[in-house]
């Protein structure tokens, strides 16, 4: 670490050093005194501009800026599971044991455990060819994860020394590497990898597979695909944390990555309580064990908001390259955008549309092109998925980062306040919700779940926006002047939207929902329509068949169905044609 430049003025987060300087761009750097934590962000010959991912408050032009000469990295290695980090990486819980509840500033404390000895199994022998990605060891880093320590990707050359299986840290050798000039490295548990900079994989494959998260308003409806983007956008009170959380806790990714973005601190509290109280319904572990959460509160500065949605990815695309699904969460988005908005204008940058800066929509496309189900260099196959909570000022679906989101993601799950206030969660709009993955997991639909799925989710879709006109109808001038057809598709969409669409995450059969059962309940509810509408088509009226009690059961199935006997779905389609023959004999 030297000292290549003194400090000429202070702008909040902003530092410029004067003159021409020997800094790299987007290199690593301590600021001031206390060396606080920062990042070269522009560089000409009159100065060079710093943005600092701690609080400046005293500090005086005059102080010294040191040079680290690399970029802003994080630490790959064991240790990262189970664990809380700030924007850029550091422990939290190390960090409270050193300075007390609030972050000292300054704080000068190792990414990961050096200390602690992991259980290692060498994977390797002396003289295999290796290359960037090569797993050379294995580490159980949690009682759920086995961890794959690998080559870097841009290391190759042939094994020389293996140490024994045993007990090392982070920082100790495992291989000695010979490189293709002969000279010899050291390959330990721990790497550096900078933020910014997405990691290399070999082939990047198509959207085939659903990330299947037990929610039937998003598999059946508007899925997301391994390896795919999707943005959650509501405003306050819509349900786009919860939401999140469920997706968390019963999707079938191996690895979640946690970003709390800017989101206010007794949420991330919250948070922070629930995921470690949360048990894992796949291994009955504890849901830290494959769960990183990384911390950044609205009072935190805003230049490691900015950092942190970086820091993110970059752990979810390590665990890829071991062959894990990761499944990135990040909240919000829209207060991630904010520190870019901040730090623009601290630069004096031309705003563009409601401030933010001409360059957010690369920014947005950056991160979610950083998704993707890939093929890696050590021939497994993982993916990263990223999920996006936009919170939109006032609900408003027209401001620049939920559009330019829009852009950039093919999953839309549209929040409406309206549905929250009427306890309808998840409180997506199926009016306004899309997804493009439909055509891409068609196939893998047919081929496990239904060879109907695909095509009862479409007529699905199709009852519930025929509803919706209906219901601008009804509001204008009732519903008795509607043909009874007409009436049975409004009460199959009642059916649809409360039996169907809208969820209990306290009810044990009903938080999480296999695929299997979500096929049956739409075609069960289809059968019922199409026995109904033969019913209509004899004459009978749609008043005659509301007296039953048959809708209000088919509603009731996501309660009295358990979701290891589908067995049952064929009484209940035997009870719909006893109730058709009912009604038949009835008014012969």
């Amino acid at each position: 670490m030297k000292q290549l430049g003194t400090i000429y003025g202070i702008n909040g987060p902003i530092v410029y050093v004067k003159g021409r300087t020997l800094f790299q761009m987007s290199e690593k750097v301590f600021v001031g005194k206390e060396k606080l934590i920062g990042e070269v962000i522009t560089l000409d010959n009159e100065r060079t501009t710093i943005q600092v991912y701690e609080e400046t408050s005293g500090m005086k032009p005059g102080e010294p800026v040191y040079s680290t000469g690399s970029p802003v990295s994080v630490t790959l290695g064991p240790g990262i599971l189970n664990n809380i980090f700030d924007g850029i990486e550091r422990p939290l819980k190390t960090i409270a044991e050193l300075s007390g509840e609030y972050i000292h500033r300054g704080a000068d404390v190792k990414l990961l455990d050096t200390e602690k000895k992991w259980p290692v199994h060498v994977t390797v022998e002396v003289g295999q060819e290796v290359i960037g990605g090569t797993i050379i060891a294995e580490v159980p880093e949690t009682k759920t994860i086995l961890h794959k320590s690998m080559i870097p990707p841009d290391i190759e050359g042939r094994i020389v020394e293996i140490v024994e299986d045993g007990e090392y840290t982070i920082t100790e050798p495992i291989v000695k590497v010979q490189k293709l000039d002969e000279s010899i490295i050291e390959i330990k548990l721990a790497q550096e990898w900078p933020i910014r900079n997405p990691r290399p994989t070999k082939s990047r494959f198509e959207s085939s597979i659903p990330l299947v998260t037990g929610q039937r308003v998003v598999d059946s409806l508007f899925p997301i695909a391994k390896g795919g983007t999707a943005a959650i956008p509501g405003g306050f009170g819509t349900g786009k944390t919860m939401m999140q959380h469920q997706i968390a806790k019963y999707s079938d990714a191996d690895i979640i990555i946690y970003i709390g973005c800017g989101e206010r601190g007794n949420e991330m509290t919250e948070v922070l309580e629930d995921f470690s109280e949360l048990i894992d319904p796949k291994s009955g572990n504890s849901l830290m064990e494959r769960t990183s959460l990384i911390a950044n509160t609205s009072n935190m500065p805003v230049a490691a908001r900015e950092a942190s949605i970086y820091t993110g990815t970059t752990l979810a695309e390590y665990y890829r390259d071991m062959g894990y699904d990761v499944a990135i969460m990040a909240d919000s988005t829209s207060r991630w955008a904010e520190a870019l908005r901040e730090l623009s204008g601290r630069l004096e940058e031309m705003p563009a549309e409601e401030g933010f800066p001409a360059y957010l929509a690369s920014r947005i496309a950056t991160f979610y092109e950083r998704a993707g189900l890939m093929q890696n260099f050590n021939d497994t196959e993982g993916s990263v998925s990223i999920i996006g909570a936009v919170s939109p000022q006032g609900g408003d679906f027209s401001e620049p980062v939920t559009q330019n989101t829009k852009r950039f993601v093919r999953c839309f799950w549209g929040l409406d306040k309206a549905l929250a206030h009427e306890r309808h969660y998840p409180a997506v709009n199926w009016l306004d919700s899309y997804s493009e993955y439909i055509g891409d997991l068609a196939a893998w639909y047919r081929d496990n779940v239904s060879p109907d799925f695909v095509d009862n989710r479409r007529r699905i879709v199709e009852i519930l926006h025929q509803e919706s006109s209906l219901m601008d109808v009804v509001k204008l001038i009732g519903s008795d002047v509607l043909p009874d057809d007409q009436k049975l598709t409004i009460e199959i969409g009642r059916v649809i939207r409360l039996g169907f669409l809208q969820q209990n995450a306290f009810h044990s059969e009903d938080t999480s929902v296999p695929l299997k059962k979500q096929g049956k309940m739409m075609e069960i509810i289809l059968y019922l329509r199409k026995r109904c509408k033969s019913l209509i088509s004899h004459g009978m009226p749609m008043s005659l068949l509301q007296r039953e009690d048959i809708f209000t059961k088919i509603i009731a199935i996501k309660y009295d169905v358990p979701n290891n006997k589908l067995e049952m779905f064929d009484q209940y389609k035997n009870d719909i044609d006893e109730f058709y023959t009912k009604i038949m004999e009835k008014n012969a």
